[in-house]
């Protein structure tokens, strides 16, 4: 196996953001890239889920991607692709609203799938990439 250069791959975590609860790195840059690893509503200064609605839920979420991506050095005009894990497809509207208030315009491409259960029990899950300026 040929010898890789880790240095082409830089973990990126944020003190306003949560740690990783497992063996990934919050989001990674690689090259001109930010990968974002899927974020769940918790509370970054508690490390407790956010109690709450869809909506409630939804700001933590993209308040966390947004000061990973500000630590990698670039904001949510940058995101090309995003994706989101939702309980229940119930609360695709309310999600909605709330995310579009964050991404910039033209807004992101994106996956939204219902998935049978996330991480804590939370009603929603993003992941983001984004291309640094």
């Amino acid at each position: 196996m040929a010898d890789r250069d880790d240095s082409a791959r830089v973990a990126i975590s944020a003190a306003d953001a949560p740690k990783a609860i497992g063996p990934y790195s919050p989001a990674v840059r690689a090259g001109n890239l930010v990968f974002v690893s899927g974020q769940v509503p918790l509370d970054a200064s508690t490390g407790t889920v956010v109690d709450g609605d869809i909506r409630l839920q939804t700001d933590r979420v993209m308040r966390n991607i947004g000061a990973l991506l500000t630590a990698a050095g670039c904001g949510f005009q940058h995101v090309v692709r995003t994706t989101v894990f939702l309980a229940d497809l119930d609360d695709f509207a309310a999600m909605n609203e709330v995310y579009g208030r964050y991404v910039g315009n033209p807004p992101p491409a994106r996956a939204t799938v219902q998935v049978a259960r996330l991480p804590r029990d939370v009603r929603i899950e993003i992941d983001a990439i984004a291309v640094l300026p």
